[in-house]
């Protein structure tokens, strides 16, 4: 495949009034851990201070409606990973994993010729070299990864060696990053850099300059706006380094949340809900981009969007297509982007089960991986291995379908709560128009709209389900055999 000679006639037409880049950009995927669509202070948050968001946000492209695939956080960065809603590879909570059978963005990637490298919070799996869900096993070339969340002077998995660092966790992340970043610029490398932040997850430890910025306010909240602003702070860093390594004018630089709100420090914008609800409040996020080779003004896109449409936009933009893609619930976004489609192409499912999530304590793990490894050994627990990953349990079944799940079709949101013990079902019916905030059901007002998106919603669930019994990979095992 020459991506190089393709990249402008696939994307000429669909960028007719745009400059297009005579090669296929670097990709840069930022994301934020538990930071709500108002904890912003281009969204109008009264104390916030994140001027390099803002900055982005003028001057490139703005999402105000866009989506976390899931309510909370290992799911969301799998359909990063993947471009698929994550309960179809059986990660439904926090601390569940990739499976390997799943093509991820970095290994389509690399097909392209790009080097590829994961920098901060990995959640998807181990950050142990033997696991086969570590960061290395999943298409990243370098690593420098944490099970979970993690805060100030964190050890960090180098390629599975734990190594300690000194600083704010935003800061060292941006830095790891910006190594293989520069070393990539050297060698007129094309690149995938993967930098998802520990911040501001619980429990918030900023530094004391940053709570400075916020003196007056409870404690708890020094310590949450100040882990914002820390994180605002490595991602100027970040985007600063870009222009001055002459990178950033074809660099798609690719900012998210991983999820809604937290509740009572988090803001949702007004919209209901909070972290792990299907509600606005728990998947709207603030998101930003930019690619300045090719979005010379900036916009705002008020279309959905979601996380898992991070995946085909990005293969598409690089002109990859990979052999037995299992079927995707994100779309390539190019076409919003330009301006030559004003709505989205396809609905949006969400599917919250009700799945207990796994603890991940990342500060014990690297602890004790760091000890060990200084003794000459290596903790071998499978809990935090994860050597059953790829396992497919009993099938599930194909028309009950446990916790609370939702269909976002433009301007509507149908929702489908299912009682796990009676499995009673409950419907409710908004349009987020003229109700962001999910307050007034329409059910009765819609009744051929409610019987189109039920059906619709039942669907998906049922390949969803298909796709976690493993049907996905029926063609990669018949050949295998």
């Amino acid at each position: 495949m020459n991506s190089s000679l393709t990249f402008c006639g696939c994307y000429l037409m669909a960028i007719a009034c745009y400059a297009a880049p005579s090669e296929p950009p670097n990709i840069v995927l930022v994301m934020a851990d538990d930071q709500g669509w108002g904890d912003m202070a281009y969204n109008g948050h009264p104390q916030l201070q994140t001027p390099h968001f803002d900055a982005l946000a003028k001057e490139g492209v703005r999402f105000d409606q866009f989506h976390a695939a899931a309510p909370v956080c290992s799911p969301t960065r799998g359909s990063v990973m993947t471009g698929r809603n994550p309960n179809r590879f059986g990660c439904f909570s926090w601390g569940h994993a990739l499976r390997p059978q799943e093509i991820t963005i970095a290994e389509a990637l690399k097909t392209a010729g790009y080097a590829t490298g994961h920098f901060g919070k990995w959640h998807l799996g181990s950050v142990q070299k033997a696991s086969p869900v570590s960061p290395g096993a999943s298409g990243f070339d370098e690593w420098v990864s944490s099970p979970n969340f993690f805060d100030l002077d964190p050890v960090l998995s180098v390629h599975g060696k734990a190594v300690p660092f000194q600083g704010d966790s935003s800061d060292v992340t941006v830095e790891e990053a910006l190594k293989f970043i520069r070393r990539c610029a050297v060698q007129k490398q094309r690149f995938l850099a993967v930098v998802w932040f520990g911040s501001p997850h619980d429990p918030h430890q900023a530094l004391e300059a940053d709570r400075a910025l916020y003196v007056g306010l409870s404690e708890k909240q020094q310590h949450f706006y100040g882990e914002i602003t820390a994180m605002d702070r490595a991602f100027g860093k970040l985007r600063a380094e870009l222009r001055e390594l002459d990178l950033r004018e074809n660099t798609l630089l690719w900012y998210c949340s991983d999820n809604g709100a937290l509740l009572k420090v988090g803001t949702s914008g007004g919209r209901r809900g909070f972290k792990g609800q299907i509600y606005e409040g728990g998947l709207a996020v603030p998101a930003l981009l930019e690619w300045p080779a090719v979005f010379r003004e900036p916009k705002v896109i008020q279309a959905p969007c979601v996380t898992s449409d991070i995946y085909p936009t990005v293969l598409e933009i690089a002109d990859v297509k990979m052999d037995q893609q299992p079927v995707l619930d994100g779309s390539d976004i190019m076409p919003l982007l330009t301006g030559q489609e004003q709505q989205r192409r396809q609905p949006i499912g969400f599917w919250e089960t009700g799945s207990k999530g796994i603890s991940t304590p990342s500060k014990a793990w690297m602890d004790e991986l760091r000890a060990d490894q200084s003794r000459g050994g290596e903790p071998n627990d499978p809990v935090r291995i994860r050597p059953d990953a790829g396992k497919i349990g009993d099938p599930v079944s194909l028309t009950s379908f446990p916790g609370h799940s939702a269909w976002l079709d433009w301007p509507w949101k149908l929702h489908r709560i299912e009682n796990k013990k009676t499995r009673e079902i409950t419907w409710e019916l908004y349009n987020l128009a003229s109700d962001p905030d999910e307050s007034t059901v329409l059910l009765a007002e819609q009744p051929e709209r409610v019987a189109e998106m039920q059906k619709n919603l039942e669907d998906w669930l049922e390949s969803v389900a298909r796709s976690l019994n493993g049907e996905d990979y029926a063609v990669e095992k018949a050949a295998s055999k």
